[in-house]
């Protein structure tokens, strides 16, 4: 099911390149748990039946996108190839949020 959510994918794929980025310690869990939360949110709200309800999940994956985003530009860890996966991740979940 999830297999051929696009957005799932991307989400997924941006989680694991960036697994192994080094960061100092005071920002690690927190990214761990953003970019955690992208992925787990996506796949929350793929399973909510109202489009309400869906968008409110892809929201909370955006708003973590978006912190990830912020750690990774406070560490000088963002290379031309992960901003351009964090750029078509987050318009993709903006298709998905005003998506009516």
């Amino acid at each position: 099911m999830l297999q051929n959510f696009k957005t799932y994918q991307l989400a997924k794929e941006f989680y694991q390149t960036t697994a192994a980025i080094k960061l100092p310690k005071h920002l690690r869990d927190q990214f761990h748990r953003a970019s955690s939360s992208v992925v787990l949110n996506i796949a929350e709200g793929s399973g909510k039946r109202t489009k309400c309800d869906q968008a409110r999940y892809y929201s909370i994956a955006l708003g973590s996108l978006r912190e990830s985003y912020a750690i990774l530009d406070l560490s000088n860890n963002l290379s031309p190839k992960l901003n351009n996966l964090i750029d078509h991740l987050g318009g993709s979940l903006h298709k998905l949020i005003h998506f009516k």
